[in-house]
């Protein structure tokens, strides 16, 4: 099987939104035309799998289209791009319709080119504008995701932890160093630390290895 497979169900529904339709002309799979002034051009680029090569053909084919459709083989067990919201939404952004084409030849249209780019997430706007501004310095590089990630609420953990080095400590003694220290002792989301009576925390063991882990600077609350 191949991408000429695919032409023939484009093709008709293509023709069945009035376009005229033809293959392989100027570099592209499939151009539609309906005629008026001036005439409307749809560019249709075609691949057995939903890919980034694909999106990259219809970008170079925007310039001279009024509408861009890209066309792949549905997957068979619907594990392909086509079900990636990441690669939907980067052609809704780039205003660019998506068509399933599935084995018996019956097309599905996942994406209209008109459809409404993708709602933005305050919410987690929101949350990466508070981690940015809460995390002191910049403690990880980019690109990894082995290793722990030293987050802002980590941060403060282990500022807890430093301060705990030479004794139990109760919550609010340590909320000079940060206001969530009573959360965190409370949480103990690491299993740093534990409660010797009401009030009052101690370091663990897993707390002191996370200072050997992560070394800090010596930490006194109220200096």
């Amino acid at each position: 099987m191949n991408e000429t497979s695919l032409y023939a169900p484009v093709k008709r529904f293509l023709e069945s939104l009035d376009f005229t339709v033809k293959g392989e002309i100027g570099g592209c799979d499939v151009v539609g035309l309906r005629e008026g002034e001036p005439p409307v051009v749809v560019i249709c680029e075609l691949k057995l799998q939903f890919n980034l090569e694909l999106v990259l053909q219809g970008v170079d084919r925007a310039g001279v289209s009024d509408e861009v459709w890209l066309a792949a083989r549905l997957s068979a067990r619907g594990k392909g791009r086509e079900g990636d919201a990441r690669f939907r939404n980067l052609c809704r952004l780039l205003g660019f319709g998506l068509l399933a084409v599935d084995a018996a030849d019956r097309v599905e249209v996942l994406l209209s080119p008109a459809a409404l780019p993708p709602r933005r997430n305050p919410r987690r706007r929101s949350r990466l504008v508070e981690e940015h501004r809460r995390r002191r310095g910049d403690p990880v590089a980019g690109g990894g995701s082995r290793n722990p990630i030293m987050t802002a609420y980590r941060q403060a953990a282990l500022s807890c932890a430093a301060a705990m080095v030479d004794g139990p400590r109760r919550p609010r003694e340590l909320t000079a160093l940060t206001p969530m220290a009573p959360k965190i002792l409370l949480h103990n989301v690491y299993g740093w630390f534990v409660r010797l009576e009401r009030g009052v925390y101690e370091l663990t063991d897993a707390g002191r290895a996370s200072l050997e882990r992560w070394p800090q600077p010596s930490q006194t609350p109220g200096e």
